[in-house]
């Protein structure tokens, strides 16, 4: 995926352009972990294309475009990885 394609892309359909990466994600690291993955190097393309797709829907968003679809599947997660590191437990921060 291009990041010029990601442009022409309304919210709804990033949103839904994220969900499915998200998803060949969990499946590639699932086969990963069993043994079945032929091509380890699509996990570092997948990875990619949900960074691609999260910076398009940032620079929406300062820009004032992003429909509420489009932020809704980003915030809860990263709210979630903010403020914990290695050795503490969400209790202690």
């Amino acid at each position: 995926m291009k990041a010029k394609e990601l442009v022409d892309m309304d919210a709804d359909e990033l949103a839904g352009k994220l969900a499915e990466a998200k998803e060949e994600l969990f499946n590639l690291r699932f086969q990963n972990v069993t043994g079945q993955l032929d091509n380890p190097n699509r996990l570092r393309e997948v990875r990619r294309d949900i960074a691609r797709v999260l910076t398009a829907i940032r620079q929406r968003e300062l820009d004032g475009e992003a429909g509420p679809a489009a932020v809704a599947t980003v915030r809860p997660a990263a709210r979630r990885r903010l403020g914990r590191r290695r050795g503490q437990s969400p209790v202690d921060s």
